[in-house]
């Protein structure tokens, strides 16, 4: 399992906006059979700040969820919502086990 961060930081006229575009990214993600898991987080103190947890089967389901047409819209999409580029980190699952999920 691959677990990936994604932190984003967007213009406060559009947290509304990007949390739409954002579900509509999130809910067409779970349709891919390679992704387990996919969490949109709004910080509490500063609305203008996201979490997406997204957590994949494979690495192979990274590949393929970037190719999907649903992640392109999304990108496009949001991309000029951002106050500062969105940055990544990438972990490895360790509990629970792939079978748990």
């Amino acid at each position: 399992m691959l677990v990936v961060q994604v932190h984003v930081h967007v213009h406060p006229e559009a947290i509304a906006a990007f949390r739409d575009a954002t579900l509509a990214n999130a809910r067409a993600s779970l349709q891919e059979p390679g992704i387990a898991r996919f969490d949109v987080i709004q910080q509490n103190d500063d609305p203008r700040r996201f979490l997406l947890v997204e957590i994949y089967r494979t690495p192979a389901a990274v590949t393929a969820h970037k190719e999907s047409a649903h992640y392109a819209t999304w990108r496009d999409i949001v991309a000029p919502m951002m106050a500062t580029p969105r940055s990544s980190m990438k972990f490895t699952n360790v509990f629970p086990l792939d079978a748990d999920l």
